[in-house]
């Protein structure tokens, strides 16, 4: 015998799920973008890793300043949750101005590098851009030439921005390589499919035997990456912004959810793809919070 609800609670239910949505709604466009940050540990096992080269990586992406999501006192209150983690390195992966569909007003890029500047590691603090910091620059844009506003802001704060170079570091004893490509998609808000990426020009720069770490902003371009890189960091897809049970909706990536999100190994490669810390397109996350990335290289968590 089928029971058919009454008209009271038909509209009963009906008001829980219209709250229920509307509660959801609430917190994917005022909490879970402006209010959380998570700190998420990665400690893989990289291939051709230095024994006894221990080596702990804070890597921030894709803060895409501007208010409401990002002012300037969210940035700082990244930067302070950072270094309360002491890590060795830090690493920007680009997008640092936010793009204007979800700005109510701009943080200028010198404020923002301004706050940057109190990023403080022992072997420093690097960078390479993002599609966003050549979009937002309508300047370099029109003129398919940089250096762009955000590179310029970030290195008058002492903040080295690597585009297709490496530079060899060193801790404890123990180098390792530090590379960064240029972005893959400079100018192509305007119908300019060229890239800015060198990938075997970068690699060819590494001189010795030590590990290589490689900064990337699109993580597309995983694919090409040769097996001499240790480990590929990328940022750009924010995780989708929604993330439901492991499965991104929309992801701006080609590859759909191959590179979404998270830890990638491919025929012995390693790829971590960073959720990011702001917001682009749309002013909402809802399952993928703003994430401070950290890696605990050569070493478990446990001994962190």
């Amino acid at each position: 015998m089928l029971i058919l609800p009454s008209r009271r609670q038909f509209l009963a239910g009906f008001a829980g799920m219209t709250l229920a949505g509307a509660s959801t709604g609430a917190y994917a466009f005022g909490i879970e973008p402006r209010f959380r940050l998570v700190v998420t540990r990665y400690a893989p096992v990289l291939p051709n890793w230095t024994p006894g080269l221990s080596l702990r990586v804070a890597v921030l992406a894709d803060f895409h300043a501007g208010e409401p999501c990002m002012p300037l006192d969210r940035v700082a209150e990244i930067v302070d949750a950072t270094n309360a983690l002491r890590p060795d390195l830090i690493l920007l992966l680009g997008d640092y101005p936010a793009g204007w569909r979800v700005v109510t007003r701009r943080v200028p890029l010198p404020a923002f590098a301004r706050v940057i500047e109190g990023l403080k590691a022992p072997l420093g603090i690097h960078a390479i851009l993002g599609n966003h910091d050549w979009w937002e620059d309508h300047a370099a844009l029109a003129a398919r030439s940089g250096p762009v506003e955000a590179r310029r802001a970030l290195e008058a704060r002492g903040i080295p921005v690597m585009e297709n170079d490496a530079v060899r570091l060193v801790k404890d004893g123990h180098p390792f390589w530090l590379a960064g490509i240029g972005d893959q998609e400079p100018f192509a808000i305007v119908g300019d499919h060229r890239t800015y990426a060198d990938l075997p020009g970068t690699v060819a720069r590494v001189t010795d035997g030590a590990p290589v770490i490689l900064m990337v902003h699109e993580p597309d371009i995983f694919t090409e990456v040769p097996a001499r890189v240790a480990l590929t960091l990328a940022g750009h897809t924010h995780g989708g912004q929604v993330r439901l049970f492991g499965h991104s909706p929309v992801v701006p990536s080609i590859y759909g959810q191959r590179f979404a999100y998270g830890h990638v190994v491919e025929e012995g490669r390693h790829l971590i793809v960073s959720g990011g810390l702001g917001v682009s397109r749309l002013p909402v996350r809802f399952g993928v919070p703003p994430e401070i990335v950290l890696l605990e290289l050569g070493e478990s968590p446990a001994a962190s």
